[in-house]
């Protein structure tokens, strides 16, 4: 019998296959579900439980969601406690936001206006949720290395953002 705690077993080190199959997992999950907490849920572990079967060091995987105009508010993750809400064009997070535009920092120090939540994380990648021209919220995941983030993910994290558009009612 299969258990839904099944769906975190990643048995491949080839980052592609695994972000392929925390894709192909969260739409499993997903199928019968349009409920964004749980499906954001759902999402964040699987994020983190795909990188670290790969040995990355993430040390934060999960999104902060539009809670109005021009502010995001901290949603359903994974690690230790986060900044709760981010006004848009600030930080990789706001600026993801604001721009639509999927924001890659090799070296968070290097960022002009990073944000640190945690002072440990070097590396980031933040995909911005887009329905219909509205940012919805954003994919953030932090990392303890130096360029922990690559094309890669960009590719198979923006596949995500869509998938999260199809199966998500966020209202």
């Amino acid at each position: 019998m299969a258990h839904h705690a099944d769906f975190t077993n990643f048995h491949t080190n080839d980052r592609k296959e695994s972000l392929e199959l925390v894709l192909q997992h969260y739409e499993a999950l997903s199928s019968e579900q349009d409920n964004w907490v749980a499906n954001l849920s759902n999402a964040s572990s699987l994020i983190w439980y795909a990188y670290h079967s790969l040995k990355v060091p993430v040390n934060w995987s999960g999104f902060y969601i539009t809670s109005s105009e021009d502010q995001l508010l901290l949603g359903p993750f994974q690690g230790k406690v986060a900044c709760q809400s981010i006004k848009f064009g600030r930080g990789v997070c706001g600026k993801a936001a604001s721009d639509q535009i999927t924001q890659l920092v090799p070296d968070v120090d290097k960022h002009p206006d990073h944000i640190a939540c945690d002072g440990e994380t070097k590396s980031e990648i933040v995909v911005p949720i887009v329905k219909e021209g509205k940012t919805l919220g954003v994919i953030d995941i932090d990392c303890l290395d130096l360029e922990g983030f690559g094309e890669t993910d960009r590719e198979a994290l923006e596949r995500l953002a869509e998938l999260i558009v199809k199966t998500c009612k966020f209202y």
